[in-house]
């Protein structure tokens, strides 16, 4: 059985008739808390595997930490009512994040949901160099690299993939998970961690199977990444963030199709 995977007894109908009972699958959606130094900070309902990987990158993603050595340690627990992650930060990291601490509970629709001051939503990112350029022509088949990682998604029709893949297209890495925030972050999570001894995951794109939020642009942007590609649309506030920092954002995304919201030049 697929981790991430119940079965179930189901009547399914056709044509407003039913059918005999029969067994269906259905992605496991649990709550994860992420607690830092014995202090809960975030509650995320999400696909429960990967989440050493998506522990990293939440961190990495929202500043809280700046590399993977600001983490001593990740103990993922069971308990009756979900997963605690618990995550040993450096003093130093800790201390900045009490300062700055706020408290959300988040969704899968919005990994920000809750906070509890603007500022802590909209951050200042600095903006990308123009290192990289990619050729669309190299990244026709690229969708189909989305459904190679939904293993889950595959039997259930419920989740989210993010994958990473060179600047010539190729497959590198890929995750899913209920919450298009914390498949992203699975993978950004998993490049930390592979960086800096794998030079594959230096320099490469994003490509996600979900719209492209503001919040998407931003973990992208914080990780030094200077592409992401969405299959469906960008909100206007993750454009704006897009071209103010430089990142190239593209929606709609079919391989040889789709839109360019920001970060023309880097396309050839």
């Amino acid at each position: 059985m697929t981790i991430g995977i119940e079965s179930i007894l189901v009547r399914k109908f056709k044509n407003s008739e039913f059918k005999a009972p029969q067994l269906d699958k259905l992605a496991v959606e649990k709550p994860v808390a992420l607690i830092y130094n014995g202090i809960s900070h975030v509650v995320m309902m999400a696909t429960p595997k990967d989440l050493h990987y998506f522990a990293v990158g939440f961190s990495l993603t929202e500043n809280i930490i700046q590399s993977i050595n600001d983490i001593y340690g990740i103990d993922i627990i069971e308990t009756p009512k979900g997963i605690e992650v618990q995550i040993e930060l450096s003093s130093r990291r800790f201390s900045e994040l009490k300062e700055k601490r706020r408290n959300l509970t988040g969704r899968t629709g919005c990994g920000i949901c809750g906070s509890e001051q603007i500022d802590q939503v909209c951050q200042t990112i600095s903006s990308l160099p123009l290192i990289n350029q990619i050729s669309l022509a190299d990244f026709s088949n690229s969708l189909n690299y989305l459904s190679q990682v939904q293993h889950v998604g595959n039997q259930t029709g419920c989740t989210h993939a993010a994958v990473w893949l060179d600047l010539q297209g190729q497959f590198i890495a890929g995750f899913e998970d209920i919450g298009r925030h914390v498949a992203l972050d699975k993978l950004l999570g998993f490049r930390a961690m592979q960086l800096p001894n794998d030079s594959k995951y230096q320099h490469g794109v994003v490509l996600v199977s979900s719209r492209a939020s503001y919040e998407m642009v931003q973990k992208t942007a914080n990780c030094g990444i200077e592409f992401l590609l969405a299959v469906s649309a960008a909100t206007s506030l993750a454009v704006d963030l897009a071209k103010q920092c430089n990142l190239t954002l593209l929606g709609f995304f079919r391989g040889r199709n789709g839109v360019v919201y920001s970060g023309e030049d880097r396309l050839i």
